[in-house]
């Protein structure tokens, strides 16, 4: 994977991206611009990373989509920005445009009963603090618990959440911090390919992204734009550039946004 010591001296690539008709910035949210917290609900963006994206939805030749696991509104929150971004959360299961406009897409029979029954189970086992339900999307956070119980908790959530989703039509999904059950088809390549038919040849395309979950977007981005893993270790991964975060992604940022 291209690194930024040498993406950031790449004279062409720079130059390529300053005549291209738009930028497209297609970017998660926890662990690429907000670090990894215990509550997952103050997961702030890392310091200036607020202030650059909102200069970059200000600019014409610049379009910047949320793509996250957490819910549209949650996410809004979070952000803080001054206008509505454009979001797709849950997993490609609902879309926030920047005029208001809100999609809900379907959920597979069966799903929302199911989903249901997992978020039941973990309150009877005492998880309520751990719980993010979100449209189509129950997700399980363990950062919150002690480390000695950690380990108890995710053993848990897999053997039951896994059960329940073989028999009930569900997807069950790990990611860093936690574990998920969604309905089929919530998953971030929903969005992405969805963002693709709507750019043009001359657009360029990023996502940036940093946990398993965003490998479906690396996979559904691949020749169409360019994959960008959010890391401090090297991991393996269908991402072609790799920035360090925050220093090296808020970098990045501000680099397209004086090039633009």
């Amino acid at each position: 994977m291209k690194r930024w010591s040498v993406i950031q001296g790449d004279e062409e690539f720079w130059s390529d991206l300053s005549k291209a008709r738009r930028c497209v910035l297609i970017l998660d949210y926890d662990g690429t611009l907000a670090p990894f917290v215990p509550n997952p609900a103050k997961a702030v963006p890392y310091d200036g990373v607020r202030e650059v994206i909102e200069h970059l939805m200000e600019n014409p030749h610049c379009r910047v989509v949320f793509v996250t696991g957490r819910s549209c509104d949650d996410l809004v929150r979070l952000l803080g920005l001054p206008h509505q971004p454009e979001v797709w959360g849950s997993h490609g299961g609902e879309r926030l445009l920047p005029n208001g406009e809100r999609q809900l897409f379907d959920i597979a029979p069966g799903a929302e009963t199911a989903l249901k029954r997992a978020e039941a189970m973990a309150r009877e086992a005492g998880y309520v603090d751990n719980l993010e339900v979100k449209p189509g999307c129950v997700a399980f956070h363990l950062r919150s618990l002690d480390d000695d119980v950690q380990d108890e908790a995710f053993a848990w959530v897999s053997n039951h959440w896994q059960s329940l989703a073989d028999g009930g039509g569900l997807t069950f999904a790990t990611f860093d911090g936690g574990a998920e059950v969604r309905s089929p088809g919530f998953t971030k390549d929903t969005a992405v390919l969805s963002i693709l038919e709507e750019v043009g040849d001359d657009d360029v395309v990023f996502y940036l992204g940093d946990d398993a979950t965003d490998e479906d977007a690396f996979a559904a981005i691949t020749g169409q734009g360019i994959g960008i893993l959010v890391q401090n270790e090297d991991r393996p991964s269908l991402a072609i550039w790799v920035l360090r975060p925050p220093e090296e992604v808020l970098a990045f940022l501000s680099a397209v946004d004086k090039t633009l």
